[in-house]
């Protein structure tokens, strides 16, 4: 019980100082929570107090971004005056000393108008800009007449030998001097059509000469380009056409052009303007292979990266001189049509198509579009030129009535110009081949060929067949015809002519000139022939028998003189005109002396054999026995020769 009372005291005890202990530490934790408290009321108050400072300590902070932010912009606007003073220093200058240093300084002005022009806050913007493009207007009008001066420097004529060293071998001439120009342009045409194609024209190669030094392109490449960056291609354009064309003009007056209209072309006198026309065709490689090629490639590169604007400047520069070479051409294909004109308008035309490809190449983009129209307008009036004095010559030759006559039976001129027209015409086969397609008439270009000239030579034969008829003597008639046509089939057989007309038009024209030898025998032999018959010979009792001693009994010794005479008459006269006669091809002229002795000779002798001693036994047989068989021979050799013969001489 004691212990039990102990126990229950010591709780009390314990519960006691446990109570006394909570409430001490509630006691600290409301002192402490005081505390804390008084702090928190202390710390509002200095972070009121502090606020003002720190609001004042921020806008510091920002004046002093603001001032470093305002410090560097003035650093580069103070930059970009102090480079717009360098380069007004230097454009002030002009672009004589350093022109790269004045082409450095047009760009810093640029790059400066560009600044200002994008910080539109700084307060004299508006003035700068003012004052910088004022300078750049001044820089480019320096820059234009800087370009101007050096174009014209390094512009100068190509002298002709320079260009004539731009020519293949065959084409130059033999002599390069500047005087030499119509003989180098004769040359081009002078020299047979066929030799000139001997040329390979594909692989010819063509030198154009250097127009402006190459060091200096890059340089007026630059110039050209500030100045259509300026907006100024209009001035530029005018720079370049006024400096460019003049020299190329002045180029081409040094090779011979001229510049000629239609009515001084029609005032010529054929041989001048044939001359021409060949210079004018050598001209015409010249301009466009050498000089025209050259002035393309001096305008790609000065105006590179301007496509359109080269393409102008080009056009604009060789108008004038592409004017004066294709109006020579026109009055040439609008000029009165005549034959002779024939190959001098194809060769024209040749040239013209030689060069189309070039012309397309070299005149190229939308400004040249009327040159190029312009060349190919002259090529299809050429080939329509040709194509009607095609249609003019056939004509001609059937309606030719020269008075020309021809008195001895030779070959007519018609005849000798005709044949030498025609063979002309193949020398241009492939020419006429091109022709004869510009008009689509739906005819093998060979079978049209072939056509042309087969009527020409039948027009030859009708109008041959007319002047026959002017002979008074059939047998001149004939031989005159035979000595013609012979002279057509032997040129064809020699020529080109032949594959195109065939063997049977050569074989049946060798029959008609056989038929007309023959008919030259029968009228002018037949009534000579006739004196050595012996019809008519006989007496009245019909019977006529020759002796041994070669008499012929009952033939009248006056009748035998009087046919010797008769005889040695004719024969004289036939010796007389017909020697006098030509027949020009010497084999043609042998065959027929022999056909004329294979029908002459034997007759004679026959003759002679069997009435010769009848005269023998007279008084004066030599009287009418004047020629032996071989006189009569040799005489015959005498025939056809076109000699002019008084008396003949035993």
């Amino acid at each position: 019980m004691g212990i039990a009372v102990a126990g229950t005291d010591s709780l009390s005890e314990r519960a006691a100082m446990m109570r006394e202990a909570l409430l001490k530490s509630q006691t600290i934790t409301d002192n402490v929570v005081t505390i804390l408290g008084s702090f928190d009321s202390r710390l509002s108050a200095l972070e009121t107090a502090m606020r003002p400072t720190q609001i004042r300590t921020h806008a510091i902070r920002k004046a002093h971004e603001n001032i470093d932010k305002s410090l560097k912009s003035a650093e580069v606007i103070l930059a970009q005056f102090d480079l717009s003073r360098q380069a007004e220093a230097k454009i002030l200058k002009g672009p004589h000393e350093d022109l790269e240093g004045y082409l450095g300084a047009i760009d810093q002005l640029r790059s400066n108008i560009q600044f200002f022009s994008s910080n539109k806050n700084f307060r004299n913007n508006d003035g700068v800009l003012n004052q910088s493009n004022t300078l750049l207007a001044k820089a480019i009008s320096k820059l234009e007449d800087e370009f101007k001066q050096r174009l014209n420097s390094y512009s100068k004529p190509i002298e002709p030998d320079r260009l004539f060293d731009g020519l293949p071998n065959a084409l130059r001439p033999s002599s390069g001097s500047p005087g030499n120009q119509g003989e180098a342009g004769a040359k081009a045409t002078s020299h047979s059509h066929s030799e000139h194609h001997n040329i390979d024209l594909e692989t010819a190669v063509y030198t154009p000469p250097t127009l402006i030094p190459p060091r200096v392109m890059p340089l007026l490449h630059d110039l050209a380009k500030q100045i259509v960056r300026a907006g100024h291609q209009q001035q530029l354009l005018r720079i370049y056409k006024e400096t460019r064309s003049l020299v190329l003009e002045e180029s081409l007056q040094k090779l011979g052009v001229e510049k000629l209209s239609k009515d001084d072309v029609q005032k010529m006198q054929w041989e001048v303007l044939e001359a021409k026309i060949g210079n004018w065709i050598h001209f015409m490689r010249i301009a466009v292979k050498l000089l025209f090629a050259g002035e393309r490639k001096v305008c790609d590169q000065m105006f590179e990266g301007f496509d359109s604007l080269s393409d102008q400047c080009f056009a604009e520069v060789t108008a004038s001189s592409v004017s004066v070479l294709l109006s020579f051409g026109e009055a040439i294909a609008r000029s009165k049509r005549s034959p002779e004109k024939l190959f001098v308008l194809l060769d024209m035309y040749e040239i013209m198509r030689e060069l189309h490809s070039e012309i397309e190449t070299i005149f190229r983009g939308k400004a040249c579009t009327e040159i190029r129209e312009s060349a190919l307008g002259l090529t299809k009036r050429l080939a329509q030129t040709a194509q009607d004095t095609f249609g003019d010559f056939e004509e001609a030759v059937e309606k030719d009535a020269t008075k020309t006559s021809v008195l001895d039976g030779t070959v007519h001129p018609l005849t000798s110009y005709v044949i030498n027209y025609v063979k002309f015409l193949f020398d241009y086969q492939s020419t006429l081949k091109q022709l004869f397609q510009e008009f689509e008439t739906g005819d093998e270009t060979g079978s049209q060929l072939a056509s042309v000239t087969m009527r020409i030579m039948q027009a030859l034969q009708t109008n041959l067949d007319g002047k026959s008829k002017q002979y008074k003597d059939p047998s001149l008639t004939h031989l005159f015809l035979m000595n013609n046509i012979h002279y057509m089939v032997r040129s064809v057989r020699r020529s080109e002519a032949k594959d195109l007309l065939g063997d049977d038009w050569v074989q049946r024209h060798r029959r008609i000139v056989q038929q007309h030898a023959n008919q030259y025998k029968r009228n002018a032999w037949q009534k000579i022939l006739q004196c050595l018959s012996i019809q008519g010979m006989t007496s009245s009792g019909g019977g006529s028998a020759v002796g041994d001693g070669g008499n012929s009994s009952g033939v009248s010794r006056a009748l035998v003189k009087d046919r010797f005479k008769i005889f040695n008459m004719q024969f004289e006269e036939l010796h007389q005109r017909q020697s006098q006669w030509t027949v020009p091809d010497t084999e043609l002229r042998e065959s027929l002396r022999l056909a004329v002795a294979e029908v002459l000779l034997p007759a004679y002798r026959s003759f002679l054999k069997r009435f010769g001693p009848i005269v023998e036994n007279g008084k004066n047989p030599q009287k009418y026995v004047k020629y032996t068989a071989e006189d009569l021979e040799r005489m015959l050799g005498e025939f056809f020769e076109g000699k002019n013969l008084s008396e003949p001489k035993r």
